[in-house]
């Protein structure tokens, strides 16, 4: 698929939840695969609070205009909005649930998270970034790559 420019170190950073995603959904009911998946998770999670801020600060705040006249830019801001709630609050109520009872969450609670992961970088890949691309201006779109983090940016790229 191809992706604007400057959407492609978001773009790579979803590579990685996409294949934790994945396996997690998979995970074996056993203490060790739970931790193992657990620990991905929670640590790309973790780490993807700013990537959720930007995406929230500039293309929500970006495609805002749009969403009432826009059936299509409602849609996505909606299902946007739920996901990463869902992601946040799940995440939160496995960290709680570790703190009170035990030292790992659920077999079920493991497979949950990775599979509302695998499913909302799927949306965002399918659904919010070619939304982006139509709506935001060239302008919003570099402000999106100034704003990725250059650890995910590739050398030909930095401009």
């Amino acid at each position: 698929m191809k992706r604007a420019k400057q959407l492609q170190p978001l773009s790579r950073q979803h590579h990685l939840g996409l294949n934790i995603g994945r396996h997690g959904k998979e995970c074996a009911d056993n203490p060790e695969q739970i931790a193992e998946h657990w620990q991905a998770l929670s640590s790309y999670m973790g780490d993807m609070q700013d990537h959720f801020r930007l995406e929230d600060d500039l293309i929500v705040e970006g495609l805002q205009p749009y969403r009432k006249e826009e059936p299509e830019v409602a849609a996505v801001l909606d299902k946007l909005e739920g996901q990463h709630k869902e992601l946040r609050e799940l995440t939160a109520d496995i960290a709680a649930t570790l703190k009170t009872a035990s030292s790992l969450p659920s077999v079920e609670q493991v497979r949950a998270l990775a599979g509302l992961l695998y499913d909302h970088v799927r949306f965002e890949e399918r659904e919010l970034f070619p939304v982006t691309e139509k709506y935001l201006t060239e302008s919003e779109l570099d402000a999106i790559y100034k704003a990725s983090p250059d650890d995910i940016k590739h050398l030909d790229e930095l401009r």
